[in-house]
């Protein structure tokens, strides 16, 4: 089969490079693409916001399956218009997309069946918004109500902290029109994980479990990012708490589209707090998480453009994932004063070498420039690595982030610290 990956990430040169894998795929393409995209497919010079265009495409290289990485083309309606022209599509539908580019919907989709989430409040009026958050205190969380590309959310550990994110979404306008509504809602206090599954709208597969680390800074400090690295699995959900998310958060989700008549076929992630009092929604993501695919998918060892083609034309039943055992962590490299301003442009060198050991380096912000291999974004690559414990994933990522090097070039050099911490304790 023919198959499209649209995305210019990390997380879309993950995918695709699992996908190429697969001896069911004949030609693979990715739009736009990044530097790395271009090892292991066609990159196409397409803008991905003008549907027309890539239907267009579709037509023309005969497309079995388009793969839709980032969340703003769902929320556009992407998925919708190209099964309209008989594509089969690995993505949720507009009304589905929701999930994430209203997080208002998603709130009040909670609400209404009982999936345990943070209480909040919603706001167009600032002065009602800070009232609200003076009674309240902190810390409290301040989010965009649309689609923010990750940063549209404030944990406030103090009033005034509050109060300006607020003001940055309602009056500065910091995220546009994503923040011309703001939720005001409870800080949820434990450990977060992030729970990805894939469905054709009924029948549900589990990934595996994973940890991001969204602060910029280690030992979890400074603003929040896209995220600055991943690990899975996660060893904080064990048995027991699985089955309450699946039980409480994932499955009545789906089930409650399904009721709805709101039709979902990709991947859903949740992003779950582990509270005292139970396992917590914070959001929904209605695509793949980045840095978490480029955590998960090297774990994979099922053939995994097939089971994307079986969630896209309603044909999951029966489906399992073959997985490796062994724990993986990933590394995000990212431009020295992300997630603020940064240059673009920087040589970066090294990759070849921090392969050699087997590690994986996926490309996020990179494209080719006069021969050369440039940064071209804020997150510019993701060095993943498995090991037989968390120990030796740890060691052997950050054995190859040392080979690799661009001007000002920032990671955080603590990731998966929780989980080998826990193994630690465990002795």
């Amino acid at each position: 089969m023919n198959v499209l990956v649209i995305g210019s990430g990390g997380r879309e040169h993950a995918l695709c490079w699992k996908i190429k894998q697969s001896p069911l795929v004949e030609k693979l393409y990715c739009a736009p693409g990044n530097g790395g995209t271009s090892q292991v497919a066609e990159n196409v010079e397409m803008d991905v916001s003008e549907h027309q265009e890539v239907r267009n495409f579709c037509r023309q290289k005969r497309i079995d399956l388009v793969v839709v990485g980032p969340e703003l083309p769902l929320a556009q309606g992407i998925a919708d218009e190209l099964e309209d022209d008989g594509v089969n599509v690995f993505g949720p539908s507009y009304a589905a997309a929701r999930m994430e580019s209203s997080k208002i919907f998603s709130k009040e989709f909670m609400g209404r069946y009982g999936i345990p989430t943070a209480k909040f409040r919603i706001f167009t009026d600032i002065k009602k918004a800070e009232d609200y958050i003076m009674v309240k205190g902190a810390p409290i969380v301040v989010k965009a109500f649309g689609l923010a590309a990750g940063k549209g959310v404030v944990v406030a550990e103090t009033v005034r902290e509050a109060i300006d994110g607020a003001r940055a979404m309602l009056v500065h306008k910091e995220f546009g029109s994503a923040g011309r509504q703001i939720i005001v809602e409870e800080c949820l206090r434990g450990e977060e994980a992030s729970i990805l599954v894939i469905t054709d709208g009924e029948t549900i597969v589990p990934l595996a479990t994973s940890q991001d680390h969204k602060r910029v800074y280690d030992g979890d400090q400074g603003p929040n990012t896209g995220g600055m690295g991943a690990y899975s699995p996660a060893p904080v959900i064990d048995e027991e708490i699985y089955k309450e998310i699946m039980t409480k958060i994932v499955e009545p989700t789906v089930r409650n589209l399904r009721e709805e008549g709101i039709s979902y076929k990709g991947v859903l992630y949740a992003g779950v707090m582990l509270t005292a009092d139970g396992p917590k929604t914070l959001e929904y993501n209605v695509r793949f998480g980045d840095p978490e695919t480029q955590a998960i998918i090297p774990r994979i060892k099922s053939d995994f453009a097939e089971l994307l083609m079986a969630a896209a034309t309603g044909d999951l039943k029966g489906k399992t994932v073959e997985w490796d055992e062994r724990e993986s962590v990933s590394v995000v490299l990212a431009s020295g004063g992300y997630p603020g301003v940064y240059a673009k442009g920087k040589v970066i060198t090294g990759i070849e070498e921090a392969e050699k050991n087997g590690a994986i380096v996926f490309h996020a912000g990179t494209k080719w420039e006069n021969g050369s291999l440039v940064t071209n974004g804020g997150r510019v690559l993701n060095v993943t690595a498995l090991g037989e414990t968390i120990e030796e994933a740890v060691w052997l990522a950050y054995e190859a982030v040392s080979k690799i090097h661009f001007d000002n070039m920032h990671f955080r050099r603590d990731i998966a610290h929780r989980a080998i911490h826990r193994a630690a304790a465990r002795g």
